[in-house]
């Protein structure tokens, strides 16, 4: 019952953010009483600190595979990103808005990965990508990592892309490949010039 209310909590605040949806909703969604969620969560919180764990351990498994698999930094970086984009594309734009706004203790956990994995990966990707000659020499990791990372919340902010104007994920796309070409060596760009990247076939498509 726990992993029930879990999933079907995690499908409702996918589709209409976290603040809109109640412990009435969840309730109705699985067909039980709210009092029997009570019984194995004390709040809507508790709840979404389970649902936000159990995403960012799938998240990471997938990025852990991902660097054992890809090889070559450039493909790497654009493969996560877009990985990121088809688990995000049906998601609601307020979904990260609210969790950063109300709920402080799931968006703990958030940053937490954000500092702890996501941080450490970049990092890796762009040394990786240095010694191998497909980035510049006279990179500074630790900026251009800490650059990185927080394109990643850019892309969610209403302020700055409203969500009624652009798609998240297309930005997200956006973002990645200008960062690329901003840090790519000579060698780096070769590369990149020969990738068929099915990403921004699909973009272009999404805009015409």
């Amino acid at each position: 019952m726990k992993d029930r209310i879990v999933k079907s909590a995690l499908n409702l605040f996918w589709r209409y953010g976290i603040k809109s949806v109640t412990m009435d909703d969840i309730a109705k969604e699985l067909g039980i009483s709210k009092r029997t969620i009570y019984q194995h969560y004390t709040d809507k919180e508790a709840i979404l600190k389970m649902v936000i764990q159990g995403e960012l351990t799938s998240q990471q498994c997938e990025m852990e595979e991902l660097g054992e698999t890809t090889h070559n930094p450039i493909d790497q970086m654009i493969q996560a990103t877009d990985r990121m984009r088809s688990a995000m594309s049906q998601m609601n734009p307020a979904l990260l808005y609210d969790l950063k706004k109300y709920y402080p203790e799931a968006w703990g956990l958030f940053q937490s990965y954000k500092y702890e994995f996501i941080l450490r990966g970049i990092r890796e990707n762009i040394s990786n990508g240095m010694a191998n000659g497909f980035y510049r020499p006279d990179i500074d990791v630790e900026v251009l990592s800490r650059l990185r990372i927080q394109e990643f919340e850019i892309a969610f902010d209403p302020l700055i892309y409203p969500p009624d104007k652009f798609h998240m994920t297309d930005v997200q796309m956006q973002l990645v490949h200008h960062f690329l070409r901003g840090i790519m060596s000579a060698k780096g760009f070769a590369y990149y010039n020969t990738i068929n990247d099915k990403s921004i076939i699909e973009s272009n498509a999404h805009e015409k």
